[in-house]
């Protein structure tokens, strides 16, 4: 198909591979696609969650979770760390159980909690992915995880209804990705630089 050929040499070709595979075949959805794991992996460079903040970046990251006195003892320890912001939820265990390192975010959009790892690992159909969690930042896994994710939040409806006149659809999808709009404006410059090659 001729839009995957655009993408050879830009993106990783697992990723393409992928994305043929699972129905994110349109230049609409590939480049609101590529936005979001783009920006979530600095350029898909970066397949696992750095964690190792100092005691400043705790309080402006994870605000709800340390105090100044608190911060210190986590200060440049990203098990700590994670095992303490993604305790108790997300299907994760307390943060003595250290579920929240070994579900830490992996994969181009940041595949993160036990719930989350069961799940793709069902849908991979690859149990190990629950024992040997680190699976999910390598090539084969790192691109699947983020289809999988999009696919379950159905963000290609949302990206099929893009009228190309404004941000919204950007925005839309953003939200569905981080909860917020963090980083909502490299997600867009991302956005038009896929929409440029791929239209």
């Amino acid at each position: 198909m001729e839009m995957f050929d655009k993408l050879k040499g830009v993106v990783p070709q697992t990723l393409i591979d992928d994305m043929m595979a699972h129905e994110i075949d349109t230049p609409l959805r590939a480049s609101h696609f590529l936005a979001q794991a783009a920006h979530e992996s600095g350029g898909f460079k970066f397949k696992s969650e750095n964690l190792n903040y100092g005691k400043d970046g705790l309080l402006k990251i994870f605000p709800k979770y340390f105090t100044p006195a608190s911060a210190e003892a986590y200060n440049r320890n990203p098990e700590k760390i994670a095992s303490k912001v993604y305790a108790n939820r997300m299907g994760n265990g307390d943060e003595a159980s250290k579920d929240g390192w070994k579900f830490k975010g992996r994969g181009y959009i940041q595949l993160t909690g036990k719930d989350n790892y069961k799940a793709f690992s069902e849908w991979a159909k690859e149990p190990s992915i629950m024992t040997n969690p680190d699976q999910v930042a390598e090539d084969k896994y790192a691109g699947l995880s983020a289809i999988w994710f999009w696919n379950k939040n159905g963000l290609s409806k949302i990206a099929d209804t893009d009228n190309l006149r404004d941000n919204s659809t950007v925005e839309k999808i953003t939200k569905r990705v981080n909860g917020g709009t963090h980083g909502l404006a490299d997600r867009v410059e991302r956005f038009n630089h896929y929409k440029k090659l791929l239209f």
